[in-house]
């Protein structure tokens, strides 16, 4: 089986593959989404997303968290690549810097939240199976960060109903 090159678009905020296929692209000139209380995160995925799993570098500034605390019904993993940041796992903060690498199987509640006096990058992968769910539970250690939830819930539109809309941006590499 051949697989076809997925051409690369870009639409001013950087490049992202257009459809299915493999593709090379360097995080300097990526697509990516951003957002004044999560940070900027690359966007490499096509429109349609991967199948099997998603991954990105999100970059997060000192304060900032990577979203809400939540467990997933799949697996995550997470590498520091710069800077440093606290990685808040089943109510337990834990202070990382580059090379730090934590494992979160299906069910492990976790945030992570940028420290230091710069930017954090960390690649984040994570598993897809259809059906998984997400749930937010009210978390005190996450709320000192501004990272929890008044109200568990599964509904995402509920969790970020506070946070200001995602916008389109280009990724800046390296950060900071």
């Amino acid at each position: 089986m051949t697989v076809p090159e997925a051409p690369l678009e870009d639409d001013g905020h950087g490049r992202r593959p257009a459809t299915r296929g493999w593709f090379l692209v360097n995080l300097a000139e990526a697509r990516a989404r951003s957002n004044e209380a999560a940070g900027t995160w690359t966007d490499l995925e096509p429109p349609e997303e991967f199948e099997d799993y998603g991954i990105g570098v999100h970059v997060l500034q000192p304060g900032q968290p990577n979203g809400m605390y939540h467990e997933e019904d799949n697996q995550e993993d997470f590498l520091v690549l710069f800077g440093e940041c606290i990685a808040i796992v089943e109510e337990q903060e834990h202070r990382l810097g580059p090379w730090d690498f934590v494992h979160c199987p299906r069910g492990t509640r976790h945030i992570f939240v940028g420290a230091g006096d710069g930017p954090c990058a960390i690649l984040m992968v994570g598993a897809r199976r259809p059906g998984a769910t997400i749930e937010y539970p009210v978390s005190d250690a996450a709320a000192r960060h501004g990272a929890s939830v008044q109200r568990t819930t599964t509904s995402a539109r509920e969790a970020y109903a506070d946070r200001p809309p995602h916008t389109d941006a280009r990724f800046t590499w390296p950060p900071g």
